[in-house]
Order: structure tokens, then C-alpha cells, then sequence
């Protein structure tokens, strides 16, 4: 009886700790976090453009699949250069898109059916039809230093004046611009129409700081920040000039010097001040919760950057900074044919170097960059988000993924993306945002549902009808019915707080467990491959005689629920496979 009674007392001292484990949990903490492209996820009121009430109206459905939050792209007004990452007003909402009643409806929303709405926060530049570029252009004295501006050099053979520097745009060419109002070039690292504030200047510090409170007042839960390594460039020199970047070093790799990737970015990205102001606008949300109450209001930061700079961006040991910068390992590093050793050590990379008392984060796409079923394959989808959703930490899914849509060709004709328009018809495809854009797909009707109107800003992929929301909500295994119960199993114990273990077996296969003391112990396993193979899983991990099939990929032979035996299980190509312990 006293044996009885010591492991009922062992038993409910476990389930107290969880319990308290859970209960400190943040709302954030191993949370899941939905991208929105607000011009491509769902139309509201037929011209053929997304909307703030399409957001609204599609909150429940997220809510019902399981994200913690949706992250929209830019919602501001905006001239749609750069399609609303040139903003005119950080203060007002796109027209397009919708009135601040619009927005402050979809927040009301959000809060009922309980997701958390996070903003989009641009501050490397404004439009140029931004008040603040016009007042800067006419030298109205509180903003004449607003934006990065300077004379320009005489070309000493020609005699005639050029830009300050060699800098090139993140979008090629000249990343100065001559204005002739005010007879100086501006700095511009992306579009023309971009110019770069000038973070140098306390007062775009303070503005900008401004901008974050406006909107966290607004009731945010917090911003992704953009294109942070862009931020400030190096000092002028005593000559008053800008230094040239130098060439990279193997020109072969990029011959056009009218690409970005010619030049090593030494003076224009990454410089030190860059961390300093991400730990401002960290301690600026601290404030905001200490001053106003609520939940924690949190950063997430976009850096492609070096992979010692996208974790100092956690902070440095005495100030924090991003909760969430974005570990883009999966989107820069890991490619089609990338073997399994090798996705292993960078995901033991980002966990064994991140500093103590932070969370990971896993990135598969987002609206920069193919889609994740266009890189890695229709058939390998499930397998990548079995990946992302049982990983420990944070999981950033870009909307569409949870469908596993795939990149719509787009013509050069069709073509809107300015990173694309400004190359050519030979080359633009391969640098093109465009075809990861085009409207989500939420049934077989016309258009996709996205839109009753006639027409579509981007085309609608031709695949629509067998494959959408809708039709995979109402079948018994499709994506989507993967993706719900993989978010539902990361609720459980040892995926919240359970030990990663993991190793490749060979150069296609990946087996790690997750487990909790005293709580299950699950096992997964992704066969990267084209070719099945047997596996002794318990060679690896003890799952003991039997175990149950949680989830797998939809062209698995193996079914929800199947008791199997782990000594011989096989391990079939291309698909992922989460496995529990049978007790």
C-alpha cells in the first residue's frame, strides 16, 4: 500500500509541475504563427484585391486549424511600388484594404474567436510620397536629415557629378537617386521610390518609436520587423564621403555589377548600431505592457543575415531583444536535393548555439521566396511540416503551406513584382516574388473563392479546384487534416517541454524523439529519399513492441490510429511519420 501510495504521490507531483510548467507559459512561448498576404488571402468586396475584412472574415478558420497568432504583411498607405512595403503614411490604413474602422474590427474580432493580430513594421524606409520624403526634398528644417542624402563626387575625368558611392540596390542598379528639387542624391537599398530614413537622426528614432506605440495602442500583440540589417549605414569619413564596397571575391558567382550580390555589403548592412536599435524597440514594448497591462507584445525580425548576427538579435546578456528572429536555415541553406546529415546539423546548430533562456523558431516559406511544395516537392509537404510542427520552440507558416500550394507561373506580361521588373524576360522568373503571391485558394467556385468579382490582381492558380481549403477541409486525409492534428499533438507534453534527440541514419533518413519525463514518447520519422527503406526503429529509440500511427503523409500506406511494430517499420520515400509508444 505504501508502494501504491509513493507512486500516486510521484504521479501527481509530475502533473503539478506540468501543470505549473504550462500555467508560466507565455502566449507566445512554442506558439504557431500565420503570414498573411493581405492582398492575396481573401477579397471581401469583389475588386479582385484582399482586404482587412476578408482577414476578418477568415479568423475562425485559423482559429479552428490551431495558429496563436496571424502576422500581416503591410496594411499601410502606400503608393504599391513595392506593394505596401513603400509606405506614404505609417499612420493610415490602404484604401484597398480598408478604413481604421475595418481594422479595429478585425482586431475586435481577433480577440473574440482568440488569435492574436501581429502588424508588419517597415522601418528602413518610407515612400516618396511619404509628407515626411516631401518636407525632407524642400528642406523644412525638421526633416531635411530625415533621409540619407548627400552631394555626390565629380567624376574626375569626365567633370561631370555621379553618385557618392558604388552602393547597389537590393533591386540592382544605383542605390542613389538624384533628386532635383533639392540637387543631392538619396539613398535608396530597395526600389527607387524607397528612399532610406536616416536612423541617425534621433528624431526618425523617436518617429519611429511613435509609429510602434500608435499601433500597439491600436491593441497589436506586436510587429514583424523588416529588413533589419539595412537599417544604418556606415558613417561619412572625415572627407565627408561614403567608402565603396568592395567586389566579392569570386566574381564569377555574380558577374553583373549591377547586381546586388557583386559587392560585399560591408558599410551598408549589418553595422553594430543595427542590434542596438532592435534592443530600443524591445524595451519600448516592455514599457508599453508595464504602462498599459495585457499580454506580452513581442518582436519577430527578418534578417538574412550571418547566422552569429540573427542570434545576437535575442540580445546581447544584458538587454533583450527579438522574441522571435527568424531562423531562415530552412529557406537559404536547405534545397531539394539537400541530404539528411545535413538538415541535421543545422537544426542542432540553432539549438545548440541559441542563448539560454530563449525560444527557437523554424521558417519554411514566406512571401519572399518560393513556395516550400515548389522547393522540396507536392510529395515531401507533409513530410516538412511534420518537421516544423514537432521541432521544438516556434512554427512560421506562410499562408497556402498548410494546403501545400505550389508557386503560378506568372509571365513577364503578368509581371508586378519590381524585384522582377527590373531584369529582364530571360531572367526575371528566377528572382520573382510573384508567383508565391497569387490568391489563396479557398474552394473550387470561381476564382477560387478568393474574390466574386471577375478578375484577380495575381492569377489564381490552375489547380484550384482539387486543390483548396474547403475540399481538404471535407476529406478524411488531405494537407490540411495533417497540419490540424500535427498542431493539436504539439499541445502535448513532450512536445511543449520534451528533449529533441535526433540523428540521420543515412543520407536520407531523420529519426528524433521528443519526451517529457513522465509523459509519452513519441518518435518521428522523415525519409527523405526516393526509395523505401526498413527501419528497426527501436535500434534507435526504445518505442518498445508496439506503437501507434499519430499522423503521416497523405500517400503513406499506414493510416491514423495503426498499431505497428517498430522493429520492422518502413520507412517509405518521401513521406514523414510521427510514431507513440504503446504502454
Amino acid at each position: 500500500m505504501r508502494t501504491v501510495n509513493t507512486f500516486l504521490l510521484a504521479v501527481l507531483s509530475l502533473l503539478a509541475l506540468f501543470t505549473a510548467t504550462i500555467q508560466s507559459k507565455e502566449w507566445w512561448e512554442n506558439g504557431n504563427y500565420y503570414q498573411i498576404y493581405p492582398r492575396s488571402f481573401r477579397d471581401s468586396d469583389g475588386d479582385g484585391i484582399g482586404d482587412l475584412n476578408g482577414v476578418t472574415e477568415k479568423l475562425q478558420y485559423l482559429k479552428d486549424i490551431g495558429f496563436t497568432a496571424a502576422w500581416l504583411s503591410p496594411i499601410f498607405k502606400s503608393p504599391m511600388a513595392d506593394f505596401g512595403y513603400d509606405i506614404a503614411d505609417f499612420y493610415q490604413i490602404h484604401p484597398e484594404y480598408g478604413t481604421m474602422e475595418d481594422f479595429e474590427n478585425m482586431i475586435k474580432k481577433a480577440k473574440e474567436v482568440g488569435i492574436k493580430i501581429i502588424l508588419d513594421f517597415v522601418p528602413n524606409h518610407s515612400s516618396d510620397e511619404n509628407e515626411w520624403f516631401t518636407k525632407s526634398v524642400d528642406g523644412d528644417p525638421a526633416y531635411a536629415d530625415f533621409y540619407v542624402w548627400h552631394n555626390g563626387k565629380i567624376n574626375e575625368t569626365t567633370g561631370e557629378r555621379e553618385p557618392p558611392s558604388n552602393w547597389v540596390s537590393a533591386f540592382r542598379y544605383t542605390a542613389w537617386e538624384w533628386n532635383e528639387v533639392r540637387q543631392q542624391y538619396y539613398l535608396h537599398q530597395f526600389a527607387i521610390k524607397q528612399p532610406d530614413l536616416n536612423y541617425r537622426n534621433p528624431a526618425v528614432v523617436a518617429e519611429m518609436k511613435n509609429v510602434m506605440r500608435f499601433w500597439l495602442g491600436k491593441g497589436i500583440s506586436g510587429f514583424r520587423v523588416d529588413a533589419i540589417p539595412y537599417l544604418f549605414e556606415k558613417e561619412l569619413d572625415r572627407y565627408n564621403n561614403y567608402p565603396d564596397e568592395p567586389v566579392i571575391d569570386d566574381v564569377s558567382s555574380c558577374p553583373d555589377p549591377d547586381d546586388g550580390c557583386h559587392l560585399q555589403h560591408i558599410y551598408t548592412q549589418d553595422q553594430p548600431e543595427t542590434f542596438d536599435m532592435v534592443y530600443q524597440w524591445r524595451t519600448l514594448a516592455e514599457e508599453f505592457k508595464k504602462e498599459h497591462g495585457g499580454d506580452t507584445r513581442i518582436l519577430l525580425t527578418e534578417a538574412y543575415t550571418s547566422f552569429d548576427n540573427i542570434l545576437r538579435f535575442y540580445g546581447n546578456g544584458v538587454l533583450n531583444g527579438s522574441h522571435i528572429p527568424f531562423n531562415f536555415d530552412f529557406l537559404t541553406n536547405v534545397v531539394n536535393n539537400t541530404k539528411a546529415p545535413v538538415v541535421v546539423e543545422h537544426i542542432e546548430k540553432w539549438l545548440n548555439s541559441m542563448p539560454e533562456g530563449v525560444y527557437a523558431n523554424w521558417v519554411l516559406g514566406n512571401h519572399d521566396n518560393k513556395r516550400m511544395a515548389s522547393r522540396f516537392g507536392v510529395q515531401r509537404a507533409d513530410l516538412f511540416n511534420i518537421l516544423l510542427q514537432t521541432l521544438p520552440g516556434n512554427a512560421v507558416t506562410y499562408n497556402g503551406e498548410e494546403l501545400a500550394m505550389t508557386d503560378v507561373y506568372i509571365s513577364w506580361e503578368d509581371s508586378v513584382d519590381p524585384q522582377a521588373c527590373n531584369a529582364n524576360p530571360t531572367t526575371y522568373y528566377a528572382v520573382s516574388r510573384d508567383p508565391a503571391r497569387t490568391p489563396y485558394q479557398w474552394d473550387a467556385s470561381p476564382n477560387a473563392g478568393f474574390t466574386s468579382g471577375d478578375h484577380t490582381w495575381l492569377p489564381v492558380s490552375a489547380d484550384y479546384k482539387q486543390n483548396n481549403a474547403l475540399a481538404q477541409l471535407r476529406a478524411p486525409q488531405s494537407h490540411l487534416q495533417v497540419f490540424k492534428k500535427l498542431i493539436r499533438l504539439r499541445k502535448e507534453p513532450s512536445f511543449q517541454d520534451g528533449e529533441l534527440k535526433i540523428k540521420a541514419i543515412d543520407d536520407d533518413l531523420i529519426v528524433y524523439s521528443r519526451q517529457l519525463p513522465g509523459s509519452d514518447l513519441y518518435v518521428i520519422v522523415l525519409n527523405l529519399g526516393a526509395t523505401d527503406k526498413s527501419l528497426n526503429v527501436n535500434d534507435h529509440y526504445s518505442l518498445g513492441s508496439q506503437a501507434e500511427v499519430i499522423t503521416t503523409s497523405i500517400q503513406s500506406q499506414y493510416n491514423d490510429g495503426d498499431i505497428i511494430d517498430p522493429t520492422t517499420f518502413k520507412a517509405e520515400a518521401y513521406v514523414g511519420t510521427v510514431l507513440v509508444a504503446v504502454s
